[in-house]
This record gives C-alpha cells, sequence and structure tokens, in this order.
C-alpha cells in the first residue's frame, strides 16, 4: 500500500471533518433532548460541542479511516463511512406538554438540522473567504483547487450526507425512529420484526453503490445548489 502525502492528508481531514460534523449531531439530539426536559443527556456529559463526548472509537475513527485508506487506494476518492456515540434520552422525562411520540420526533429530526446547519455554515464560510480574497480559488500554479477550498467544499458535502443518510427512514437511523411514530399500533409488530434488520440495511444501502445514490444524489445536489445560490464556484 502506497499512499502519496496529499492522500494520507486527506485520510485524516476526511476522519476530522466526520469527527466535528457528528459532534455536532449528537449534540443537537443531546440539545434538543435536555431542553424538552430530560436531563439524562447533561449527565452523561453530551449536551457539549466537544468532539470526545461523541466519539466512537470504532464508527467514529478506525471505520472511517480505514474505509478513507480504503478509497484512496482504489482511486475511488470520498471518504470513510462512520457514526457517532448514540445520545440516550429517556421519553418519560419530558415536560407534560410535550407528548413522548412528539418529543422522540423532535429529538430525532433536531441530529439531521445540526448537519444542515452546519452545511449551510461552511458554505457561508467559504464565500466569505474567497470574496475577502483569504483564500484563493486556485493553487498558486492554478494547476488545482486550493486546499482550504477544497476542505471546505468537502465538509459542506460530508454534512449533506450524513443529513441525507440519517434521515432514511430505516432504524437505528433518526428518520428509522421518526418513521415508527406514524405506524399504526396494529402493525408495530410487524416494525419491530423489520427493525431488528435495520442495521444490516443500513450497511448495505452505505456500502452498495447501487443502493447510496439514495442520499449521494440529493446531498449532492443540495451541495451543488447551495454553491450556486451563494455565488461560488
Amino acid at each position: 500500500m502506497n499512499l502519496s502525502s496529499d492522500q494520507i492528508l486527506w485520510v485524516f481531514i476526511d476522519v476530522l471533518v466526520l469527527v466535528v460534523s457528528v459532534a455536532f449531531h449528537e449534540f443537537g439530539h443531546a440539545l434538543i433532548a435536555y431542553k424538552l426536559g430530560d436531563d439524562t443527556p447533561k449527565r452523561q456529559g453530551r449536551v457539549t460541542l466537544n468532539p470526545i463526548a461523541h466519539i466512537d472509537p470504532i464508527g467514529t475513527l478506525l471505520l472511517p479511516f480505514v474505509g478513507g485508506v480504503h478509497a484512496a487506494t482504489s482511486g475511488m476518492g470520498g471518504g470513510g463511512f462512520g457514526w457517532g456515540k448514540p445520545v440516550q434520552h429517556n421519553p418519560r422525562n419530558y415536560r407534560r406538554n410535550i407528548s413522548m411520540g412528539l418529543g422522540r420526533i423532535l429529538v430525532s429530526v433536531a441530529g439531521p438540522s445540526m448537519n444542515l446547519v452546519l452545511a449551510v455554515v461552511f458554505a457561508v464560510l467559504l464565500k466569505v473567504l474567497l470574496a475577502t480574497g483569504a483564500i484563493e480559488l486556485y493553487n498558486a500554479d492554478h494547476s488545482n483547487y486550493g486546499l482550504a477550498l477544497r476542505i471546505l467544499v468537502f465538509a459542506v458535502g460530508t454534512n449533506f450526507l450524513l443529513m441525507f443518510f440519517n434521515l432514511l427512514p430505516i432504524p437505528p437511523l433518526d428518520g428509522g425512529h421518526i418513521a415508527e411514530y406514524f405506524v399504526p399500533y396494529r402493525h408495530r409488530d410487524k416494525w419491530d420484526n423489520i427493525a431488528r434488520f435495520g442495521p444490516f440495511i443500513v450497511l448495505a444501502v452505505a456500502l452498495i453503490p447501487q443502493l447510496s445514490q439514495v442520499f449521494l444524489v440529493p446531498a449532492g445536489w443540495c451541495t451543488s445548489h447551495l454553491f450556486s445560490l451563494l455565488g461560488i464556484l
């Protein structure tokens, strides 16, 4: 395995961007659960943007690193697949004016919403840096896009990917929790049977290129249209 210095750099950038994005995602879950009256995330130290509180050693570090190396050596581009430490919360602790079902939906939506916010923040930051001349569109020799620009573009795309991926109606993803709320009680047993295979379905969607288009296409569309709206690239 021979990786160039640029490829090694991008493996670490991929992991770093994922760590930051996952931290914002899980912070969103924790913050909304806490605001709804459940102090479980607060007691567990999850109502913070400190990435250390949200890192899963395997899901946030090891697998993304291995996936990034594989992508670099195979010439596929992109980065590794990963996840953060799930936020534990107890719907029974929600305030009385919030039903447990509605609370679950709000907490579930909060994670992907934070990725949307972060994508917009990175895009606006890129616009400001380009407009002020703090970074240039191309390298000094005009042979390639500048590193800072490439990182910010990658960060925007990564957060849109995380948003759409987590909104897929597959347990245990956030979209699965939201979908469960709308399943009639008479069909909950069937839903629970399907949910047992949820993790395997998630892995298939993430790792099989033909299935990953389900979230890759809308993520790419949002990234390109956001840049177009801001007049970037």
